[in-house]
């Protein structure tokens, strides 16, 4: 990437909003092509942002994404990608944390469905490979030999189920050996692979890869038209089961590894097959865009398959950057951009559909999980090598909302934050566009930015008062922070939900303004949220300044705790389930006073803070909510 120019004096103040008025705007960007390549500093500011959005979901004490074993093992190793691609190290110490905290024996329910057995192995055996390639990740970033050990024990426990007797070879999906299928022996190629290519001398796990990629390629799991399918019958032949999008890139991130280690062109060829086969007529794409099955607009993906997609494109990465081939990286681009302008909300979310598709029944779902899923496309758009410097920006609370009161402005404060890599310090123009009547203070200023490499960005932040006039309509509006130093731009959105009343669904976009905590509860769907054990969700209700009373009514069932408070510090139990109920018959709807929590109004509003947990906490059938509704008095 050429050095670009840099700012190397002080605007003048009276330049400064002649400058400010000349950035981009979000609807700049958007006119431009939707398959335009994005500079490198771009690609890989959105990836930090990304990264960011998805490290504040994990969980510290128990050093994990919260209720999902494998799946954490792949956002870790998500996270890992991205380290290893952009050069930013800041997420090491939670990777060593779960490395630690979690290498032991833990009884079912506590981390995994199933009894952990110690050193990441259980009796599913795939679950077992996720944290071996986990590992191999964390030792390609630290050459800590610990890591790379553990990948070994993972592989050795692995290789005991490695079966010729029945279908001539593979390795059993689970304990029982009751399933031969594509994704175990996938994983098993590709870890055999990154053993050996890492190994001085290794000689054993290579004739172990070789042989896994021989069985799978004559398994009869391939189709005819190079699509993977998900495992064999107990007869031995293709059970002609879904082509799910993780199957068909762990063929391809097997072969790749492989081929590395063996550099066989026959391998690779072998490999392009596969991903000619994915992204062909009617294979694994819709419109150009990659589309699981379940991504189609009358159904929901389940847990497993919200982070298909992202496995995929760990790999078709991979591909581009070892075949340079055009036409895959123009997929590689085509995935990014998509995500980022048609399947993100304001506060740097992803979602499951990367086209942006959604329905009321089955409306676009965005976590933890589909949030590492989106960002390994992300991840594979950043230039290798990484782009010496790159400049972000982000807006918090990145999804306000405002309640009008009868007459006057609304005052609320936002948070502006910038980020930067680099050698040489910036000195970042930032511009602030409202809606038409509304006003923020200041519109137009400056930021300084002392970066020192890519290891750790350097961040600044400045608050922003917006006014809101009391006339303002229902529904959301947007704020548009657009930022530029030395030739880098970067711009963000906070999405202000105006609302004169509370109705929404839980388990909806319609929830999110409202969602102030999220913690560790979780949402099946749509009117499904709960809080499981030590779990909560917390709403924040930012009432307008004028109210002299407020009701809030939830339909609500299981063993529920609802509490109050005025400062979300101090809470008052305010609704409780008494006695154990695990099967929702309680299911009523529960009106709840929240006059008394009304304080003094801070910023035009009197907000108040409801916390939903778990009574019964050791039995795993906390607090549901599936609608809430308020009736406020002015």
């Amino acid at each position: 990437m050429a050095k670009r120019t840099r700012m190397r004096t002080l605007l003048a103040a009276t330049s400064l909003m002649l400058l400010a008025t000349a950035l981009p705007s979000p609807a700049t960007e958007q006119a431009q092509p939707s398959n335009a390549r994005t500079d490198g500093a771009t690609a890989m500011a959105r990836a930090r942002v990304a990264a960011d959005v998805l490290m504040n979901a994990y969980d510290p004490d128990k050093a994990w994404f919260p209720s999902s074993w494998w799946n954490s093992a792949v956002a870790l190793q998500t996270i890992g990608d991205y380290m290893q691609r952009t050069g930013d190290r800041r997420y090491l110490a939670q990777l060593d944390n779960t490395f630690e905290k979690d290498k032991g024996t833990f009884p079912a329910g506590v981390l995994s469905g199933d009894p952990l057995l110690g050193n990441f192995t259980s009796r599913a055996i795939d679950d077992s490979e996720w944290w071996g390639l986990t590992w191999v990740q964390a030792y390609d970033l630290t050459k800590n030999p610990k890591y790379l050990a553990m990948a070994v024990t993972i592989a050795n426990y692995v290789n005991g189920y490695w079966d010729t007797s029945t279908c001539g070879g593979g390795v059993w999906w689970n304990a029982e050996r009751t399933y031969k299928n594509a994704v175990t022996n996938g994983l098993w190629i590709r870890l055999t692979a990154e053993l050996h290519n890492r190994i001085p001398g290794d000689t054993q796990w290579l004739a172990r890869a070789r042989t896994g990629w021989a069985w799978f390629q004559g398994s009869g799991m391939i189709n005819a038209n190079n699509l993977v399918n998900d495992g064999l019958t107990d007869a031995c032949t293709n059970n002609g089961q879904n082509v799910w999008t993780y199957n068909q890139g762990m063929a391809i991130g097997a072969g790749l590894e492989l081929w590395r280690a063996t550099r066989d062109p026959q391998i690779l060829a072998s490999v392009r097959r596969l991903a000619d086969a994915a992204t062909g007529p009617s294979a694994l794409v819709s419109n150009d865009i990659l589309t699981e099955s379940c991504d189609a607009i009358d159904q929901t993906c389940d847990d497993n398959g919200k982070q298909f997609k992202g496995i995929f494109m760990r790999y078709w990465t991979e591909l581009v950057d070892i075949t340079r081939d055009s036409r895959y990286a123009a997929f590689l681009d085509l995935q990014a951009e998509s995500i980022w302008a048609d399947d993100r909300d304001a506060a740097g979310r992803l979602g499951t559909r990367w086209s942006g598709a959604t329905s009321n029944d089955h409306p676009n779902v965005f976590d933890w999980r589909t949030q590492a899923s989106a960002l390994s496309a992300l991840i594979g758009d950043v230039p290798t090598p990484a782009p010496p410097e790159s400049l972000a920006a982000t807006l918090s609370p990145a999804q306000p909302v405002v309640m009008p009161s009868a007459s006057g402005n609304t005052a609320i404060t936002i948070q502006l934050g910038a980020s930067a890599t680099g050698f040489i310090p910036l000195q970042a123009i930032t511009s602030v566009d409202t809606p038409s009547g509304w006003s923020i203070t200041p519109r137009a200023t400056m930021m300084r930015l002392d970066p020192h490499g890519n290891a750790n960005p350097a961040s600044n932040s400045m608050p922003l008062t917006l006014s809101v006039p009391s006339l303002a309509t229902d529904g959301h509006h947007f704020v548009t922070a657009n930022l530029a130093a030395a030739g880098l731009r970067f711009s963000t959105q906070a999405d202000v939900l105006i609302a004169h009343t509370i109705d929404f669904d839980t388990g909806t976009v319609d929830e999110n303004p409202w969602l102030f905590d999220a913690d560790g509860s979780q949402s099946n769907g749509v009117q499904n949220r709960f809080a499981d054990g030590n779990a909560h969700f917390t709403y924040r209700f930012p009432f307008p300044a004028d109210t002299s009373s407020a009701q809030i009514t939830l339909i609500i069932d299981n063993e529920f705790l609802v509490q109050a408070s005025v400062d979300n510090v101090h809470w008052t139990t305010v609704l409780q389930q008494s006695q154990p109920v695990t099967d929702g018959s309680n299911k009523a709807a529960r009106t709840i006073d929240l006059t008394p929590y009304l304080g003094a109004a801070v910023n035009g509003a009197k907000p108040v803070y409801m916390k939903v947990s778990d009574s019964f906490p050791n039995d795993g059938w906390g607090g549901r909510v599936y609608h809430v509704s308020a009736n406020i008095v002015h």
